[in-house]
């Protein structure tokens, strides 16, 4: 069991690549797909779970919103006990001519020879006036 002494910066490193691809150019966002692992990787979104970077990236092609502005609120990582990441990301985002929302969003970053892809990555908008 190792753990990782340079997890925040690694955490920090990921977020603000990650979000560069995500929230810019609608056709770049195909880029995204590099993060994930073809059949180890992940995804809640909005309570929809979806496995494999192929898959992934059909759900992320499938948003339809165009233009997205993001503003973190807080950053929080911890080391996992293989040399991973946990990061937590709390925050603000408005997408197109929509109102801002708050969202959360969680991400294990997996160690996979001398990099790291995502093996787990939860989303949820943080709207509390509508009932489930």
């Amino acid at each position: 069991m190792t753990l990782n002494p340079q997890f925040q910066q690694i955490g920090e490193t990921f977020v603000k690549q990650y979000y560069l691809i995500f929230d810019g150019d609608r056709d770049a966002r195909e880029k995204i797909v590099n993060f994930y692992h073809a059949d180890m990787s992940l995804m809640s979104f909005e309570g929809s779970q979806v496995q494999g970077a192929a898959m992934i990236l059909e759900k992320v092609k499938a948003l339809s919103f165009q233009k997205i502005q993001r503003a973190i609120t807080t950053l929080d990582c911890q080391p996992t006990f293989d040399g991973g990441v946990l990061v937590n990301i709390l925050g603000q985002l408005k997408m197109d001519d929509d109102p801002p929302h708050g969202f959360n969003q969680t991400f294990v970053l997996k160690p996979l020879g001398d990099s790291f892809f995502v093996q787990h990555d939860m989303f949820r908008l943080a709207i509390h006036n509508t009932v489930v």
